[in-house]
């Protein structure tokens, strides 16, 4: 199973709160999370090695590339201070084979 959560309350300096979590299974709609500024993508994969790749150009985050090995969390991080509101599309990896492409929608709060 391959999954992408919201992760509010793992940011540094965060006072203990409950967490949203909205799944999304690659392959079954919906393939976007939406975050509020502060909040964070998690996606986690139990088949293998993951490998999330956002557009070297077009990436919210400190990096553009995510990865790491069966059974392990990546964690996006916020998003960089000044980035712009909008849509930005990664694709999925697993095991170095694409399987699949997924959506980062950041609003305002």
């Amino acid at each position: 199973m391959i999954a992408a959560q919201i992760d509010k309350g793992a940011r540094r300096g965060a006072v203990e709160e409950n967490m949203a979590e909205r799944p999304v299974l690659v392959g079954v709609i919906p393939q976007a999370v939406v975050l509020d500024p502060g909040d964070q993508v998690s996606w986690i994969s139990d088949a293998g090695n993951l490998r999330v790749e956002f557009d070297a150009n077009r990436c919210p985050f400190a990096s553009n590339v995510f990865q790491a090995p069966a059974g392990m969390r990546l964690q996006s991080g916020p998003p960089r201070p000044g980035t712009k509101v909008g849509s930005y599309k990664y694709r999925l990896w697993l095991n170095d084979q694409v399987v699949g492409q997924g959506e980062v929608i950041l609003r305002e709060k």
